[in-house]
């Protein structure tokens, strides 16, 4: 059996994945980067070495899944976006050792970008028309931006000019001493509060546009903790009520824009279940003219899948123009 691999190297994640030439998802494998307690996150140099030492065990790891499995072509993510001024030094680990291991079995290489990787990842089972355009939500801790997805091309449309929606859950995480990355402990608090009460609405929403601002909120649950009169369950309920409000906002903004009728949420943030289901009422409360449609939770966070789903598609591309060439050459 022919095989794609994929690899991605991201700010918190190492992760790898096997599929099929024709695109089917043979296997999978990722590990969450360490954070130390009490910090907010990793120096760039620090999430490399992580991933430099986690790498041979991922992809030992989804090869052991499929003995039969040949390597047809290797896909990484080599930059955050599609955009020629994105880079970030920890995708450099996937990138070198996915091109060490091309060269040495004498197969393609494919370049990738994260972003794009998530958009395709979380296309799979999701219910999103492809054919028609939509946009889609990538929502993370290095990432809150809203693209238009037109026929396999994203435009960025906009996004938060400051803080990440994953950035301020982390953070407020940290200030509550949680484990990090802080998002299933906040979760948790958060159903835990709207079980005695809904959320008030506290957290002011700053949307200019498609795009959005988000340190405001952080300043004011800043405040909120260090004056002691609320609860961590009450500002948690209170965090998730900003994000979907935030999000819900900039998704009604961008479909009056564009016209597009249906959205794809995806990224660690928007592998919530409590952020879903806030999400949906909302939407209808609102009576938004926008299909909801979330990846997988397995497929949200990072992950190496669209990565592997894409090199499998330039595979096929190069396949079918080798053989019009030779079509024309006879």
């Amino acid at each position: 059996m022919k095989a794609v691999l994929g690899i991605d190297t991201s700010c918190y994640t190492t992760s790898a994945a096997l599929v099929s030439v024709s695109g089917r998802l043979i296997a999978s494998s990722r590990r969450l980067l360490t954070v130390e307690d009490g910090e907010r996150g990793l120096m760039q140099s620090q999430g490399l070495f992580q991933h430099v030492r986690n790498l041979p065990e991922m992809i030992d790891d989804v090869m052991s899944k499929a003995q039969d499995a040949q390597i047809a072509a290797v896909c990484a993510s080599t930059r955050p976006r599609p955009a020629e001024d994105s880079y970030m030094p920890v995708f450099k680990a996937g990138e070198s050792q996915a091109r060490a291991a091309a060269a040495l079995l004498r197969v393609p290489f494919y370049p990738a970008s994260h972003q794009e990787g998530h958009v395709r990842a979380a296309m799979v089972g999701a219910g999103i028309e492809s054919a028609m355009p939509f946009l889609a939500l990538h929502l993370s801790g290095g990432t809150t931006e809203i693209l238009l997805s037109d026929h396999g091309k994203l435009t960025l449309l906009g996004g938060s000019l400051d803080l990440h929606a994953g950035q301020l859950v982390d953070r407020t995480g940290v200030y509550m001493h949680l484990p990090f990355p802080a998002g299933p402990a906040l979760e948790k608090l958060a159903q835990s509060g709207i079980a005695h009460a809904p959320a008030k609405g506290l957290l002011g929403v700053s949307i200019k546009g498609v795009d959005c601002n988000m340190s405001g909120a952080e300043n004011k649950i800043v405040k909120w903790l260090e004056a002691g009169e609320m609860s961590h369950e009450e500002i948690a309920v209170e965090v998730f009520d900003f994000l979907c409000r935030t999000i819900e906002r900039m998704i009604e903004n961008a479909c009056e824009q564009t016209g597009a009728r249906q959205a794809l949420l995806a990224g660690g943030v928007a592998s919530s279940t409590l952020l879903r289901d806030m999400l949906i009422k909302r939407a209808k409360k609102r009576r938004l003219d926008c299909r909801l449609c979330f990846a997988r939770p397995e497929l949200s966070g990072d992950n190496a899948v669209g990565v592997a789903l894409m090199g499998a598609q330039m595979l096929r591309q190069a396949k079918k123009r080798d053989e019009n060439a030779e079509q024309i050459s006879d």
